[in-house]
């Protein structure tokens, strides 16, 4: 998702006239719109879709950094003792 200055920012004025129009081409570009207000950004409207997704790839990333800040911390568990934790065996 890169973001094209050229193209994807958007007065408030604007979206006023034809608010459908912006979020089309959210969906469509794949690309977030910056709105702006007297020249500076206000918001940022996004596809539900890539919103969703990009909330997923967060929380798996975080779940990953969290997973390797406890190997680094010794604080992993053997496959046998994650079943009896988890109540598998």
């Amino acid at each position: 998702m890169n973001v094209k200055f050229s193209e994807d920012i958007v007065s408030l004025s604007d979206i006023k006239v034809n608010p459908g129009k912006i979020v089309r081409r959210t969906r469509e570009s794949h690309r977030p719109i910056l709105l702006t207000s007297r020249g500076r950004g206000v918001a940022v409207v996004q596809s539900l879709d890539d919103y969703e997704q990009a909330e997923e790839e967060k929380a798996f990333m975080r779940a990953v950094v969290e997973g390797l800040s406890d190997l680094d911390n010794s604080r992993e568990l053997g496959l046998s003792a994650a079943k009896n934790r988890l109540g598998l065996t």
